[in-house]
């Protein structure tokens, strides 16, 4: 016989309340410095992220700079409407999706073997140096990045100069690689790579010094190589960070990014270069239509936020780790 009980808990007594409330401000003045230190990035998170909230609005109205806010008129869902019927905005929704895509599947590929790698080196000065040398383009700012990429793939730059020493082609046959409009998406990911996978193997490093290097002595033990520790061990042991970074990166999905798109792009790519963030800076606000730019402004975060707790109910329903 099954006997089904049912849990009923019983509401908090005012004692209760108090020696909670106790605590917590008891756990505040303990951790005082701390909240003092938090209080300036507080209120820039107010300031720059929720106060612009209120401009949204805008996206609803035809709006007039001169005018106060009762004196807009409201239009609705018109913005957004005319957003989707423009085949352009289609076109770079595309473009943003293609290459935050990349972005993301090499962004991780490249990090995690390159944490893996690194982790297999036992010479402590030639990983050093290695580390060193991968970090340093992520503080080049874009425009050098860019400078250098555009010399680099230039008709006499290195690449084509080593096409012909190799004898793939022929002087006078040199490849423009940025007029190539379906070379963009390729392009701006290997870019992508060199400019962060050293930036972004370091919280991968940092997880895999948290394995406890009894397994590895086990494994070795066991006649495992290092191939098989890499994946028996090294990957099990940072799957939970993975996950999480997946998950966050996904609910950036559709950031592509700014700087790369607009540097590199050109008339002869523009096709395939050009992502929202530009469509908000050509066909918005240099041209004064502040509604159509705030729609494809919220159209993104609504999406990022939409995939950002999808992402997070996968993994919480696949029992991995989540954000919240």
């Amino acid at each position: 016989m099954e006997n089904n009980t049912t849990l009923a808990t019983s509401p908090l007594t005012s004692d209760q309340k108090a020696a909670g409330l106790k605590l917590f401000f008891k756990r505040l003045f303990q951790q005082r410095m701390l909240v003092v230190m938090s209080v300036p990035f507080v209120l820039w998170l107010f300031v720059f992220r929720y106060v612009p909230i209120w401009g949204w609005t805008i996206a609803f109205q035809n709006y007039a700079p001169a005018k106060h806010f009762s004196q807009q008129k409201w239009v609705g869902l018109k913005y957004f409407k005319q957003l989707f019927a423009d085949n352009l905005f289609i076109q770079d929704l595309r473009n943003t999706l293609a290459m935050s895509v990349i972005n993301l599947v090499l962004g991780f590929v490249t990090a995690i073997t390159l944490a893996l790698l690194l982790n297999e080196v036992r010479k402590v000065a030639f990983k050093r140096v290695a580390q060193t040398v991968s970090y340093l383009p992520h503080f080049v700012s874009w425009v050098v990045a860019a400078g250098i990429i555009q010399n680099v793939l230039a008709p006499d730059g290195i690449i084509n100069e080593l096409l012909k020493w190799t004898g793939i082609i022929h002087s006078g046959q040199e490849m423009l690689f940025l007029g190539k409009a379906h070379w963009f998406w390729g392009i701006l990911g290997v870019s992508q790579v060199w400019k962060d996978v050293g930036w972004n193997t370091i919280v991968y490093l940092a997880a895999i010094t948290s394995i406890d290097p009894a397994q590895y002595e086990a494994a070795e033990m066991d006649g495992a190589g290092r191939l098989r520790r890499m994946w028996s061990i090294t990957l099990p042991g940072i799957r939970p960070v993975i996950i999480v970074l997946l998950i966050m990166n996904i609910g950036n999905l559709m950031e592509s990014g700014f700087d790369p798109q607009y540097l590199l792009g050109n008339g002869m790519n523009v096709d395939y270069s050009q992502n929202i963030d530009l469509y908000i800076l050509k066909y918005g606000i240099q041209q004064f239509k502040f509604p159509l730019a705030t729609a494809a402004g919220i159209f993104k975060t609504v999406v990022n936020f939409i995939l950002l707790f999808t992402a997070n109910n996968i993994a919480r329903r696949m029992g991995e780790e989540r954000l919240f």
